[in-house]
This record gives structure tokens, sequence and C-alpha cells, in this order.
């Protein structure tokens, strides 16, 4: 591992002031990483995931920078939707490469709705050469109650504590059958334009539009991963897109959402810094 400085930021965006932290190694090749924060998290990230990720890509000798958007964090303004990050992400990506000089093209790395920004983004900007994507978010009432049937219900016949409540009378019967008949009409949708949600199609086109290199990375435990096999799985223009040899995919098996454990952290960090290296 090289040695490595980290400085802090505070660059402009239409007015407001962001707040990032740079992570420099000693010499800096010519790709770096914008690391985007999603949900309501600012740039440390959950469990710190953000910090320990650019120090790790610093001593791997990769540049990278992590930030607050407009009312997150530290930074000023009003908060910023998925969809209305853009600007934000632009200003990070102009103040990254302001601030080193023989960084010319840039890797954007975004977990959950973070990874779905930058797919809105990333085929805008030219500088743009690779995306890493964690657990994209593509939620929709429908896509989420069909990940339930098939993850949640269908695991919990397959206890022998369901089976043991069930006998045993502690089970709510009633309830249970409630939520399960909410989930099917939910899955089955209630019109034929429930099929095709506008978020997911929005993320398709700017994927297709996208030049670059992809790494999908999934966690085998979390159901915003498995919202996303659903939907590549009945979509055939995700197949399509997923097919493509730009795309890589890699799963963690056991992993959660935000990927909580020292050991899921470094092997996120590890593949990431290698696979940004191999491009």
């Amino acid at each position: 591992m090289s040695a490595y400085s980290e400085q802090a930021l505070v660059f402009q965006c239409q007015g407001e002031s962001l707040v990032g932290v740079l992570s420099i190694p000693e010499s800096p090749a010519g790709r770096a990483v914008l690391i985007v924060v999603g949900g309501p998290q600012y740039r440390a990230g959950a469990h710190r995931q953000f910090t320990l990720l650019a120090r790790h890509l610093a001593g791997e000798g990769i540049a990278s920078l992590r930030f607050d958007y407009r009312g997150m964090g530290d930074s000023s303004g009003a908060g910023r939707s998925l969809e209305r990050a853009g600007d934000d992400i632009g200003c990070a990506i102009d103040r990254l490469l302001e601030a080193l000089p023989r960084v010319r093209e840039v890797v954007i790395w975004g977990l959950c709705d973070a990874a779905s920004a930058a797919l809105f983004y990333a085929h805008r900007d030219a500088r743009v050469s690779g995306l890493v994507l964690l657990n994209p978010w593509v939620r929709t009432e429908q896509g989420l109650a069909r990940a339930q049937l098939r993850h949640y219900y269908g695991a919990r016949l397959l206890q022998a504590s369901f089976w043991r409540k069930l006998l045993r009378g502690e089970f709510k019967l009633r309830a249970a059958g409630a939520s399960l008949g909410k989930a099917v009409r939910d899955a089955a949708g209630h019109d034929s334009a429930m099929a095709h949600a506008p978020l997911p199609e929005r993320m398709e086109d700017g994927l297709r539009r996208f030049k670059g290199r992809v790494l999908f990375i999934l966690s085998g435990n979390d159901l915003t991963a498995q919202e996303f096999k659903a939907l590549v799985a009945s979509a055939r223009g995700w197949r399509r897109l997923l097919q493509d040899p730009r795309m890589e995919q890699y799963e963690l098996p056991h992993a959660n959402h935000t990927f909580s454990t020292r050991e899921w952290r470094d092997e996120v960090a590890g593949r990431t810094a290698a696979w940004v290296k191999a491009l």
C-alpha cells in the first residue's frame, strides 16, 4: 500500500457550497474515483464504508473524492433526490479534475440510489469511463411485491419454525393471509403500465447510452439486490444490456445491503481497486 494524504474541499454548485474529502496517493493514476453518496447519508457512509473505501483506493494509487450533495451532510442548499443529483455530480467531477490535473477520467462508484443517480448522469459526461454500481435501486411497488413473494414468503415455507408455530396455533393466519394477498395483488400489477415502471426504464436508457465499462456488485442477503436481479430476469432490455462484454457482475453471497462487516467492506474495496486498475 502506498502513502497518501487527505484534503478537505469546499466547492460551489449553483450558488451552494458542497463539502468533500479528497484522498490523494503520492503518485495518482490518470483515473480517479468519485464516490457518490446514496440515501440519507453523508460522505463517510454507513459503517464508515466510503471513508475506508477511499483510503483503500488511495493506498492502491487511485485518487478519490467523496462529497455531500446539496442539502446533505455539511453542504448547503435544499436536499437532492436521486434524479436531481446530476449537477452535484458534475460539479464534483469538475473540482476533482481541477485539484488533480494528471487525472483525465473518472469512475463513478455508487451504492443503492447513488447507483441509480450514476446511471442517469454518466452518459452525459465524456470524462466518465466506468461505473461501479452496488445494489442499484430499481424499486417499484410491483417489483418490491415480487421480490417479497419470491424471497420472503418462499423461504418462510421452508423454515421449521414456521411449521412449529402453525401446529401450536401461534401463527396469525388471517393477518399473514392478508399480507400475502396484498403482495400477490401488487406483484400482478393493477394495470399493464405497472409492468414497466418509469424508474427502471430510465435507468435502462441511461445504461444503454453509456459507452464505458460497468461493474455491478450485488449482495446476496439484500432485498434491493433481489429486486434488481428480478428486474433483469423479467426485462429483455436489461438482460441484453448485461450480456454486453462491457458489463461485469459480482455477488457477495452473504452480504447485506450496506456491506456492514469488515470482511465484506474489504472485499468490495479490493474488487473495486482491481477493476479500476484493469480498465
